[in-house]
């Protein structure tokens, strides 16, 4: 099977149509009736207060601290003038005829005034709540061999069916089976790499996998993404079926009898950049699909599927991790659609990756496990407020920070029982870590020895890899989770080292060692 890549001019064209459609899209993402406020002339009280008037139209409120002086005023407060009707440039802004609407020249600069004041010269870190031990903490290493070229995987997951590991790589877009001995098979290649798959068996007994196609793994607004379906038991090179296309850089595709028909719906996160969304595709009698929008909105991450308020219908909590950061909940409203409630809200130098459901305390309430750490945007720098956070279920999904633990460019954390001794312990990678001075924080392993209280444990295998992604599953078929992690070798580079990691494993696996 063989897809065409678009042409490079295409591809560079539609990434100037894409930044500059962020304008119009934020500019018009505030219903509220617009505040206005005379300015006093002191820069430090007008600043703030047209930053709570301009600045939270779209998203939460960062604060002037949350970004040094540097970065606010040569990369953050650049890249937000146009959402607020101004150009700038070589360090300076002005009002074109084309700038219309949004705010003065004057208030602008109060604004910028106002955060080259307030913000530190320097972020400083945070102590650990608790130090991290180095050790293998019950795990064992093992890999497949080398590859000819550097790896770039964008998926290493588990089929719990099958036990097997597939895995996708940006290089090559091909789609591999990794049996428990890592003898590989092509699958098939791909249209795109993919970065998320569904694992399930059909009517007739095969080990189905529906495969989310992303399109363009960096954040631009080009709709070539698909969705596709895959036997997985087919020996030869495999004819992948189209579930969908044209869509916006999808990052996970889920499935559910959303309107109880007795037919089986698709949802499927389109990322994007400035623009995605989330969609619905309907199963019609006849399995064709009819698509209907859940979410206009940009940047979701991840999606959970479950029936939240128990009246027998399914919902979707959704995580979205750009823009308006936060998490939602989207409602099933017997009728087709979804009505959403915010739950938490995020600044949007917050870069939120990852969430998980799970009860931490044994009190019957699933609890949020969050992760942030998105770090490729606008600010570069490392930030304290990145890492794995603990958010306790008070009742009605009603969530109270209870912990966190700072890992720098935290990407994932999931939760499972890996030492068998009752409760939830927590597997956590960061592609974004400090490289230079805190390699070991690539994968830290939490063993929960009470109720909110961890053991926290670096495992060495910054050596081994950088990891992208990380998933938990049985891979030798023990009965015992294990953890695999994806290698992206290179790329999305925020500092200036030079890789001293393997560049050439594909993916590691932490094999559970514990005794059951």
């Amino acid at each position: 099977m063989n897809f065409k890549k678009p042409y490079l001019f295409i591809f560079y064209l539609l990434l100037l149509v894409g930044l500059f459609s962020g304008t119009l899209l934020i500019n018009g993402c505030s219903s509220k009736e617009p505040e206005t406020y005379t300015i006093t002339g002191d820069t430090l009280v007008d600043g703030k207060k047209l930053v709570e008037i301009n600045c939270t139209k779209c998203h939460a409120l960062v604060p002037a601290n949350a970004l040094n002086k540097n970065v606010w005023s040569h990369h953050t407060l650049p890249h937000m003038a146009h959402y607020l009707g101004l150009s700038s440039y070589l360090g300076g802004y002005y009002k074109s005829e084309k700038d219309t609407g949004g705010m003065s020249l004057a208030e602008w600069q109060i604004i910028a005034g106002y955060y080259q004041k307030m913000a530190p010269d320097t972020i400083l870190s945070i102590p650990k709540p608790t130090p991290l031990l180095n050790d293998w903490a019950g795990f064992t290493l093992k890999k497949p061999g080398q590859a000819k070229f550097s790896t770039f995987t964008t998926m290493a997951m588990v089929n719990p069916f099958t036990h097997k590991i597939y895995t996708s790589d940006a290089l090559t877009d091909r789609l591999l089976e990794w049996d428990g001995n890592f003898n590989q098979r092509k699958v098939t290649t791909l249209p795109s790499t993919t970065v998320n798959a569904l694992f399930k068996k059909d009517d007739k007994g095969n080990n189905i996998g529906i495969f989310s196609s992303i399109g363009q793994i960096q954040a631009v607004d080009f709709p070539n993404g698909r969705v596709l379906n895959i036997n997985l038991d087919s020996k030869t090179d495999t004819t992948a079926n189209l579930v969908a296309d044209d869509l916006a850089r999808p990052v996970q595709t889920l499935e559910g009898d959303f309107n109880k028909d007795g037919l089986t719906d698709v949802v499927i996160l389109g990322q994007g950049h400035y623009k995605g969304g989330v969609y619905l595709f309907k199963q019609n009698p006849d399995h064709s699909y009819a698509q209907s929008n859940i979410s206009n909105k940009a940047g979701a991450v991840q999606a959970v599927a479950g029936d939240f308020n128990n009246d027998g219908w399914q919902d979707l909590m959704i995580l979205f991790g750009s823009g308006d950061e936060g998490l939602w909940l989207f409602l099933n409203d017997h009728k087709g659609g979804f009505t959403e409630k915010n739950l938490l809200r995020f600044p949007p130098v917050y870069g939120s990756t990852s969430f998980q459901l799970a009860d931490m305390d044994h009190d019957g309430k699933p609890d949020l496990i969050y992760t942030s750490g998105y770090n490729f945007n606008d600010s570069r720098i490392l930030k304290p407020y990145h890492g794995v956070y603990i958010f306790k279920n008070m009742g009605n999904w009603d969530f109270k920070q209870k912990w966190f633990y700072p890992l720098d460019g935290c990407t994932k954390a999931i939760a499972a029982d890996f030492d068998a001794d009752g409760d939830l312990d927590i597997a956590t990678s960061s592609f974004y870590t400090d490289l230079q001075h805190n390699p070991g924080e690539g994968f830290v392993y939490f063993e929960q020895v009470s109720p909110f209280n961890f053991k926290a444990h670096a495992v060495p295998v910054s050596n081994y890899g950088r990891w992208f992604t990380m998933d938990v599953g049985d891979f030798n078929n023990d009965g015992k989770p294990d953890i695999i992690l994806g290698n992206y070798s290179t790329g999305f580079m925020i500092q200036g080292i030079k890789p001293f990691w393997d560049a050439k494993t594909p993916f590691i696996v932490l094999e559970n060692n514990f005794k059951k």
